[in-house]
């Protein structure tokens, strides 16, 4: 419960506890990581074996609750009151970068939006087409629909969406394990005989992990959820914000690596291939060839609900994001800013961009590796610990070895492109 100090400042007794709201914010999070981490994730990391997939699950834990703490203590750093990540970017950094990370942020987000308008529309082709045996239909027609349902939630405002997501991650999570656990029989042990050589072994989690960094990123919503978090606790928000991250990182490695290693057994190499080239999420390829009705069924369904679930973390952040950059622009060339308008123009540039996509079908895990992960690193993990450095209200955080834990995670994730593009 909050109670107020004689001088007005939120109590200590106001981080003590786990609250229903506590619950809330750590499924919305959850559900905005999800979704990536279920549909794509298995197929990348499960090409390059089993025990490179053991090493990608040590350490994702740490590097994912740590950068998401680092940027979430950056937010609440801001000293004016209601600041999201483009004000404090400002605050801290001034104008002109404040607008080049504003843009760096909203790049960061924005593909990972485009990729769910593929997603959903390709999920739900593949159930139409494979699971109920009818025609496919038009492409444009099925992707502007699921569009449309998605960002109207959004439309509907921040409760609606918490409850919506709320509603979705719990039988999500229950039908994942129920089904990491179904899949146990149709495992492959004999990948675990195969121990790749010290070089190949490095060289596989260094080209996977731009890949961990998005299947594992929930930062789109950390902004507004520390901004709640500042609204509702005060001066008491990070500490608040770190042990809900902490719990959510937590959930995500549990539920996630379980439901990878599990896929990944399943499956050979090649048929994790062929899904990648069919740009498939795993849930859709594992419907299409798994002989039970039960996998056949909610494969798909599983793939949508963590579609939309983490299309509304991510939707938020984006729209959060190219919110910044317009009104930031406007005020520089000393023009009046409608919210209305800008708010307008955001709603049809997001659908009729996400549609467009959609009815293209560009290559999912291609957008991933090439723009995902690399900005979300730069963005998440690197963003944050340049702050801790240069600005004052960060200092306490300095010297500490998780910095230089989450510094070498920014910087492989950056650097794996290159890597690949050597090797």
């Amino acid at each position: 419960m909050q109670q107020k100090t004689m001088t007005g400042e939120v109590s200590e007794t106001s981080v003590q506890g786990w609250t229903r709201r506590d619950t809330t914010w750590m499924l919305s999070l959850f559900g905005t990581a999800v979704g990536a981490g279920i549909l794509f994730l298995p197929i990348n990391a499960g090409m390059g074996g089993f025990w490179p997939l053991v090493m990608m699950a040590i350490i994702i834990g740490p590097m994912t609750y740590l950068a998401h703490r680092g940027l979430s203590r950056f937010v609440c750093s801001s000293s004016k009151p209601g600041s999201d990540i483009t004000h404090v970017v400002e605050e801290h950094f001034g104008i002109g970068a404040g607008k080049a990370i504003t843009i760096l942020y909203f790049f960061a987000i924005y593909p990972i939006v485009l990729i769910y308008g593929v997603g959903i529309t390709n999920t739900v082709d593949s159930f139409i087409v494979n699971q109920l045996g009818m025609a496919s239909p038009p492409r444009w027609l099925l992707s502007g629909g699921l569009i449309l349902a998605m960002m109207a939630v959004m439309v509907s405002g921040e409760k609606l969406m918490l409850k919506v997501t709320q509603f979705l991650v719990y039988p999500l999570v229950a039908i994942l394990v129920f089904m990491s656990i179904y899949l146990i029989p149709s495992w492959k042990t004999d990948a675990l005989m195969q121990v790749p050589e010290a070089g190949d072994f490095l060289g596989t989690v260094w080209l996977t992990i731009p890949v961990l960094v998005f299947a594992f990123n929930h930062s789109p919503a950390v902004s507004q959820f520390s901004v709640a978090l500042k609204r509702e606790h005060g001066g008491n928000a990070s500490r608040k914000a770190d042990v809900i991250l902490r719990n959510t990182s937590m959930m995500l490695v549990g539920f996630v690596m379980l439901f990878v290693f599990s896929c990944v057994l399943s499956l050979s190499p090649a048929q994790l291939a062929e899904s990648k080239e069919l740009n498939l999420p795993i849930l859709s390829y594992l419907a299409n060839v798994h002989a039970s009705g039960f996998v056949s069924y909610f494969g798909p369904i599983i793939a949508v609900i963590a579609i939309v679930s983490s299309f509304f973390g991510h939707y938020m952040g984006a729209t959060e994001g190219m919110k910044g950059i317009i009104t930031k622009q406007l005020r520089s060339s000393n023009k009046e800013v409608s919210e209305k308008k800008v708010d307008k123009f955001i709603l049809g540039f997001m659908f009729f961009t996400i549609w467009a996509v959609a009815v293209i079908n560009p290559s999912i895990l291609g957008m991933i590796e090439a723009l995902g992960g690399p900005i979300i690193a730069a963005i998440l993990y690197l963003m944050p610990m340049y702050a801790v450095y240069k600005v004052p209200a960060l200092r306490a955080y300095r010297g500490r070895i998780s910095n230089f834990i989450v510094i070498t995670g920014g910087v492989l994730a950056m650097t794996a492109i290159l890597f690949g593009m050597m090797s």
